[in-house]
């Protein structure tokens, strides 16, 4: 039975997953924003998230937000990709962002390395606002976000370390 407070993959793996399922659709929305493939593999990332949510340290209320935040998406990709109006699901995944920015922003704050701390409440701020002007700006300003987003995992990568409270995998593995 899988223990749930054993982790079965480091935390740098958890960062790196999204950032390499997420950054062929940012380069996508810079080359070709319609291409079909990009909701496929945009629902695929939003379920990568899932195990960065359950692993970063944020309050549970800055949890149930990054979940939401991979339900709404998860279900703007399966709308996109069964045809649904695209005012209907844009408002869908602009809902979702607002909680993707308060789980960036809140998961950020209690990092101990200021570069994560910096750039995800920017990223958190910038994907959450841009929900609120959305429907008066072109969606060509959503886009930073997106690169901001693939930096944060990038740091989360390199700089983020778990809490001492909770054994890394390499540890628990070496434990067994």
């Amino acid at each position: 039975m899988l223990d749930a407070r054993r982790h079965y993959a480091s935390l740098r793996l958890l960062a790196l997953l999204p950032l390499v399922l997420f950054l062929p659709a940012v380069i996508a929305f810079f080359t070709d924003p319609d291409v079909a493939w990009g909701e496929y593999l945009g629902v695929f990332f939003h379920l990568s998230i899932l195990f960065l949510v359950s692993r970063l340290e944020a309050a549970a209320w800055a949890k149930a937000a990054g979940y939401g935040w991979v339900v709404l998406d998860v279900l703007t990709g399966i709308l996109m990709i069964n045809g649904v109006d695209h005012d209907t699901a844009w408002a869908v995944r602009l809902g979702g962002h607002v909680l993707a920015g308060v789980w960036i922003v809140a998961s950020s704050l209690v990092s101990h390395s200021w570069p994560v701390r910096v750039v995800g409440v920017v990223t958190g701020v910038w994907l959450a606002g841009y929900s609120f002007v959305g429907t008066q700006l072109a969606e060509e300003y959503l886009r930073p976000a997106g690169i901001m987003i693939l930096v944060w995992f990038a740091l989360l990568a390199i700089f983020h370390r778990d809490s001492p409270g909770r054994p890394a995998a390499s540890a628990v593995a070496a434990a067994v």
